[in-house]
């Protein structure tokens, strides 16, 4: 991130067929209030949408060049930092499975699933497992995390699962950048005449060409490769190499690439073509996976984080104050990569006045004790 985060971007799953009341309202049902077992708040907040309203979810916080925003058409779609979540948000404060929001009826309700720091509509905390219906433009905060929820008659994103990656991926390369650190994929010779040359992959669908044509992406003086020879693509969580129908051909770890088709390229595989080896590293995949295995993070009590583009005084007016946002702007902090703890430092002390006084104490008492023992002896 840049996010993970940051950082700031789409969200990271297969869900389980329901049959619940939830479904059932979907095909017409009343959606009352007893399907979750708990009344749903039905006051002023409370707004009905006509029906298959999809959903956009937009992450209001982090850093992103562009808005991270998602669009839904889905009874339940889960809110985590893990990676079967359809709104995937790569920060500590955001349990692995954190929250969800589920189609009833004709509304939308949210429903903490027994996150570790718990999910807000605006400054309302919610209950574990007690939804509550919200309203288009409306504002949830899961963890440290503020996202927008809009309602309207539009098409649901296209390859959702793909888009969730990206944007967790690019939060986290957000984070990444703003703490100086490398944050794209980095494709390097290992071997050739080239050896050492590097190229980043910092766009996500931009096609890199490597050959030896004045204006490829990589530009190869290696007499065995073609003016086009291969090109490369980043998508989600992986990288693509295509060979371009090139004279020598290309190989992955020994097995010739098909022309004019896409290929995976895994994490540790050799790319060969002429008399040159390519490898990659990727540091934003690298901490996804840090930040999607470690623990919770509990945030403490003045960790909240104000909705974003609002005055601390008008987010809580009858609240208690709170500590500002970290960072730039009115971004909330997010996607940070986990690192060691620092170890806690000795404080040494010095042989204090009263520290002499005791011991000298303690000399005589011990003293006068042996001087008794002898007395008691010798009496007898």
């Amino acid at each position: 991130m840049p996010a993970d985060k940051g950082p700031n971007f789409v969200l990271r799953g297969a869900l389980l067929a329901l049959r619940s009341p939830e479904k059932q309202n979907r095909r017409g049902g009343t959606g009352s209030a007893g399907n979750f077992g708990q009344e749903v708040d039905r006051g002023p907040s409370a707004v009905h949408h006509a029906p298959l309203m999809a959903l956009t979810v937009v992450v209001r916080s982090g850093d992103l060049k562009s808005q991270a925003t998602i669009t839904f058409d889905a009874p339940r779609i889960v809110i985590g930092r893990g990676d079967g979540c359809e709104i995937r948000l790569p920060d500590p404060s955001v349990s692995h499975r954190h929250a969800s929001i589920r189609q009833r009826g004709s509304d939308y309700v949210v429903v903490d699933e027994g996150s570790s720091n718990g999910t807000f509509v605006g400054p309302v905390r919610l209950s574990p497992q007690a939804p509550r219906v919200v309203r288009s433009g409306d504002l949830i905060r899961v963890g440290r995390i503020w996202l927008e929820l809009t309602t309207a008659q539009v098409l649901p994103t296209p390859n959702q699962s793909l888009v969730t990656k990206e944007i967790a991926l690019a939060l986290v390369a957000s984070s990444l950048s703003a703490d100086g650190e490398l944050s794209a994929p980095r494709l390097f010779v290992t071997a050739g005449p080239d050896i050492g040359k590097e190229l980043l992959l910092s766009e996500f669908d931009r096609v890199y060409g490597i050959g030896r044509a004045p204006n490829a992406d990589l530009v190869l003086t290696d007499d065995d490769a073609s003016r086009r020879h291969v090109e490369i693509t980043r998508r989600g969580t992986q990288i693509f190499v295509r060979d371009l129908g090139s004279k020598n051909g290309a190989q992955l770890d020994g097995i010739r690439l098909e022309p004019k088709r896409d290929t995976a390229w895994p994490p540790h595989a050799k790319l060969a073509l002429g008399a040159s080896e390519f490898a990659f590293e990727d540091p934003v995949l690298a901490a996804l996976s840090e930040i999607e295995a470690g623990r919770d993070e509990q945030m403490q009590a003045g960790d909240s984080i104000d909705p974003p583009n609002v005055a601390p005084s008008e987010a809580l007016p009858n609240g208690p104050a709170q500590a500002p946002p970290i960072g730039t702007g009115d971004a909330a902090p997010i996607a940070q990569v986990p690192t060691r703890a620092a170890k806690p430092v000795k404080k040494t002390q010095g042989f204090r006045a009263v520290d002499a006084a005791v011991a000298v104490l303690a000399l005589i008492v011990i003293g006068l004790s042996i001087l008794g023992l002898t007395w008691l002896f010798r009496g007898n």
